[in-house]
């Protein structure tokens, strides 16, 4: 079973104003989806094509503080002002067989293992402790989830489909080598320029660009 794209990520500073600003970029309303009790996030989903899904996620602001830092840079001053200003792409996460050969083969530290529990499925996925992202932010984290249907098959078909991962970064050639390093290389496009991640997405609205 081959590495796959199995959701992406895109922070706001409120699920409910993030919502909007979707739905003014590729004409739908993301569904509400679920809490994340151990990271005191909650988010909203949607099926992004080929067994993936698209996540809206925003910090829980009834949740209790987690004991630790939130994933995806959610508690990075940098990213929360980025957020203040429209959602904002943050990460991408992969779908792996095989998580603890992912690790072995790193070239670069993808944080530690988290297992998450909800209803009868588990999941385990890379966090680092810190809450950063690897790689200046464009390397994705890594999923296994126990045997079942994917989730995205329970969640709303609404015309949203995922075309492309585009990652940019002044060293082109060395971010190549990361992912050729974690089997990735064939999900994402790799370009020369600032550091930047963006998600090339079609939907009712016509084709968008999320970064």
């Amino acid at each position: 079973m081959q590495n796959k794209i199995d959701h992406f990520a895109i922070g706001c500073s409120g699920l409910a104003t993030g919502v909007l600003d979707i739905e003014s970029k590729l004409g739908v309303t993301v569904p509400g989806g679920s809490k994340h009790a151990a990271m005191s996030t909650h988010n909203c989903v949607m099926q992004a094509g080929n067994e993936s899904f698209f996540e809206l996620i925003a910090i829980d602001p009834d949740a209790p503080n987690p004991g630790r830092a939130r994933w995806f840079s959610l508690d990075d001053p940098a990213t929360q002002a980025r957020l203040r200003e429209r959602p904002r792409a943050l990460t991408w996460v992969v779908n792996t067989p095989n998580l603890d050969q992912v690790l072995e083969n790193s070239p670069v530290d993808l944080g530690e293992v988290v297992h998450f529990e909800r209803g009868n499925r588990t999941w385990r996925l890379t966090v680092p402790r810190d809450g950063s992202l690897p790689g200046d932010g464009l390397l994705p984290a890594f999923i296994e989830w126990s045997p079942g249907p994917h989730p995205s098959t329970g969640q709303q078909d609404l015309g949203v489909r995922l075309h492309s991962v585009r990652l940019s970064h002044p060293e082109p050639d060395r971010m190549t080598e990361h992912l050729l390093a974690l089997r990735v290389a064939h999900l994402a496009d790799v370009s020369s320029g600032k550091v930047g991640l963006s998600f090339e997405l079609s939907s009712p609205n016509g084709t968008e660009v999320l970064d």
